[in-house]
């Protein structure tokens, strides 16, 4: 058996013993799983010793010392100023709810799909995944309202800005492509632009799932924070779109109705 099935390699993932491509999501999508969790000690954030990437007196190192993040702010009309307010907000809410949320996830996945799982990079890639976001325009970040065509491009370099500030630091290359890729998908219809041979593993399906949920029920300068039932309404839609692997949103479900015991509807 072989191929990719959303994205997971189909041989190491689906083998003897394990989860078989032909067993189809339950049609309750909101099924717990009654697996065993990950022993909470192998999941250890690494928040402390990433700040040393998130300073101002680095971050404009890296900006100086990467002619490609300079070649991006051009492109885009950028001047390339700091917003160190909004990166300490964002690092302290967002950025460690998705580890939080990554780590649940984590620990209700199938056996067969936490052999896959990277622990250090998951978690350093959701710290980190939107470091970006520091050089982006505050009139567009904070902006209140629906962003416009060009708005949403300039929104969307965010992720490739992570990268390259991380590029040439010790930031190992699984973890580095886990934050450019955070916005892809299986279909490999996302963004950046990714490359025909391009996998969406169960890392970084993990990581965008984390991500998504955490941005959803949370509030935004331009919407209020949408509740449990609605979130994963709307995620839920990505599995029938082939855009997140069933069991990892059934992971997703198994987490928050751990966290916060709640009935949720099933959606059509």
């Amino acid at each position: 058996m072989g191929g990719n099935l959303f994205g997971l390699n189909a041989i190491k993932y689906f083998g003897a013993n394990g989860i078989y491509s032909t067993q189809r999501i339950n049609n309750n999508p909101y099924m717990n799983f009654g697996l065993a969790s990950l022993d909470r000690d192998t999941f250890e954030y690494q928040t402390n010793s990433l700040g040393r990437h998130t300073t101002e007196a680095n971050l404009t190192k890296m900006i100086k010392g990467n002619p490609r993040i300079r070649e991006i702010l051009r492109e885009n009309g950028m001047q390339g100023e700091l917003n160190m307010e909004n990166l300490r907000a964002l690092l302290a809410g967002h950025a460690k709810d998705t580890q939080k949320i990554a780590k649940g996830i984590t620990e209700h996945l199938p056996v067969a799909l936490k052999y896959g799982i990277n622990e250090k990079s998951l978690s350093d890639a959701c710290y980190l995944h939107d470091l970006g976001k520091v050089l982006i325009p505050d009139a567009i970040l904070n902006k209140p309202a629906r962003l416009t065509p060009d708005e949403e491009k300039i929104m969307h370099t965010h992720s490739e800005l992570s990268y390259e500030l991380l590029k040439h630091s010790d930031i190992d290359t699984r973890t580095l492509d886990l934050i450019k890729y955070h916005h892809q998908n299986p279909l490999g219809n996302g963004y950046p632009q990714a490359k025909p041979d391009f996998n969406a593993d169960i890392n970084l399906q993990v990581l965008a799932a984390a991500d998504k949920f955490s941005a959803l029920t949370e509030k935004r300068s331009y919407k209020a924070p949408l509740s449990t039932e609605q979130a994963l309404g709307i995620m839920y839609k990505d599995v029938k779109e082939g855009k997140m692997h069933p069991f990892v949103f059934k992971a997703l479900v198994a987490h928050v109705r751990e966290q916060a015991p709640i009935p949720v509807k099933q959606t059509a």
